[in-house]
């Protein structure tokens, strides 16, 4: 690469070339469909002084990243980084010197000195470049994205556009050329046709969403067993160290079912596009990458790899094994044309966040910055909130005792035909909540060789139980708290018969666990029976 004058402009939102520059290199450049008009420092705006743009790899401090540049006069200066550059290269800058390095992108616990991709996988880093995931994915028979529709359905109208900000055209603009660039979207004449729109992201930016809802409700399901929560955190006992991976657009990497490409169409502006890669927001999306992914896993999943999605957790007991583990893995993904996300993927950690859990050697617990979320909440106003609230809540039950008791008064206003009115009663469960999720214990992995412990209570209105087993320290510890609201029917059982739904278990959390034990639990006394 050659050296150019650059500046580094957070004042500027995009990234450009100087036009003399240019030419004086031979650079290649794209002739823009619309001149773009500039507002200089001063305010002032210079109109239609941008015709044409490039794309270009550029280094800064031993970060490469391609970046697209629009061509204008730029006077001493050659090149730009704007807000683009900025956005994606998350540079951290020291003004005190003037020198740029880059976040490590391991955080708390699970911080290392190890580098972003550590020297041990060095040899795999075309898969953390994006120039490969640029390239149109190949057909496989068995995995594309069928889009079968339900028989005499009728097809919906072209949807009218959305309104969107000038920035929202802009960044609409650059992904149709992009898109179209690396043959992923095609012009289309599609009968049907779903709006599009953006919506903020968490770390400030904003994603395109294709509302797909009319295509979903006339397409036939696809049917694939999605991971159960509980089953993938059972397979990392004995894990010492991890390392996490995210698959670069997960879905884009399945392309669509030749001769179904129409169905995907999607409006804006500048006409009807087509996807021929898998969009998000279709209903059989997830079904068909997981199907996929498994696999390529299929024969590491549960022994050394858990999948999620785009998400890869693999987990090892010593660093020698776990080397040979991620290199396998990275084989793998590159052997199916698959690429990395670089700034989120972990490696050679003792505590790391996956499927929004906290895994260490010592057992799981809850996402910081979700258990923030719950506590911070305000007390719902609509039914509606009630029922978000419940959502997340109701993500970490397995961390609280008797949660479907502590959340009757809440869950009750969710039925319908009840006026929706918060009182005291409905204040303190919520409360109540909140306090038993700031107690977050810390739930051990289970040992399927050693004896399990299950304590039962069964409530008027609900079932509870908690499964444990002895520690390395000789004391009882949770592996999950079961907690089961009772049906109409149920509440009428009499005390016995509550009790004995209790100790029958009926809830996922346990049970995967106690079925495979070779020795029934220890029933400890239940309180109903009392």
């Amino acid at each position: 690469m050659e050296p150019a004058k650059t500046l580094i402009d957070s004042g500027s939102s995009r990234n450009f070339i100087d036009k003399d520059y240019v030419r004086e290199k031979n650079i290649p450049t794209t002739k823009l469909a619309n001149k773009k008009s500039v507002i200089a420092i001063d305010g002032k705006e210079i109109e239609d002084v941008i015709s044409e743009k490039t794309e270009l790899q550029i280094e800064v401090e031993g970060k490469t990243l391609r970046c697209d540049l629009y061509v204008m006069p730029l006077g001493d200066t050659e090149i730009i980084l704007g807000k683009d550059w900025l956005d994606e290269a998350e540079p951290i800058i020291a003004w005190k010197d003037l020198t740029i390095t880059y976040k490590d992108h391991a955080s708390g616990k699970a911080a290392t000195d190890e580098p972003v991709i550590p020297k041990e996988f060095a040899d795999f880093l075309d898969l953390f470049q994006e120039e490969g995931f640029r390239e149109l994915p190949p057909h496989r028979e068995e995995f594309d994205c069928a889009i079968d529709l339900i028989e005499g359905a009728e097809l919906p109208k072209p949807a009218k556009t959305y309104p969107m900000t000038p920035a929202e055209s802009e960044a609409l603009e650059k992904y149709i050329e992009q898109e179209l660039k690396d043959g992923k979207i095609r012009r289309s004449q599609s009968s049907m046709a779903a709006p599009c729109f953006y919506v903020n992201k968490a770390d400030g930016g904003i994603r395109l969403v294709v509302d797909y809802w009319k295509l979903n409700a006339i397409t036939k399901p696809y049917r694939f067993p999605m991971p159960v929560q509980t089953e993938l955190l059972e397979q990392l006992k004995d894990a010492k160290i991890f390392s996490k991976m995210d698959i670069r657009w997960g879905f884009n990497n399945i392309r669509v079912r030749e001769g179904d490409e129409w169905k995907t169409a999607f409006r804006t502006r500048w006409g009807t596009y087509e996807t021929l890669v898998m969009p998000f927001g279709i209903i059989n999306g997830p079904a068909y990458f997981q199907a996929y992914v498994n696999d390529i896993f299929k024969d590491l999943i549960g022994v050394n790899v858990v999948v999620y999605m785009d998400d890869i957790l693999v987990f090892s007991r010593n660093r020698e094994d776990h080397i040979k583990h991620v290199r396998e893995v990275l084989k793998r993904l590159r052997a199916n044309h698959l690429f990395l996300k670089p700034h989120k993927c972990h490696f050679f950690t003792t505590e790391t966040s996956f499927i929004g859990i906290v895994i260490s050697p010592e057992g799981i617990s809850m996402e910081k910055e979700k258990v923030k979320a719950i506590l911070e909440w305000k007390a719902p106003t609509t039914v509606k909130q009630v029922q978000a609230f419940l959502g997340l809540a109701g993500f970490y039950r397995r961390w609280v005792e008797n949660f479907s008791t502590k959340a009757k008064p809440l869950t009750e206003l969710t039925r319908k035909g009840i006026k929706f009115k918060w009182t005291e009663r409905e204040e303190k469960a919520f409360q109540d909540i909140k306090e038993a999720i700031t107690k977050e214990p810390v739930l051990i992995h289970p040992k399927p060789d050693e004896p399990y412990i299950l304590e039962t209570d069964a409530s008027g209105v609900a079932l509870g139980a908690v499964l444990s087993q002895k520690g390395d320290d000789g004391r009882l510890h949770p592996i999950a708290y079961l907690s089961q609201s009772f049906t109409p029917p149920q509440r009428n059982y009499d005390t016995y018969d509550k009790a004995l739904e209790a100790t029958a278990g009926r809830n996922q959390n346990t049970n995967n666990s106690i079925y495979r034990s070779p020795e029934p639990p220890i029933l400890a006394r239940s309180q109903g029976m009392e």
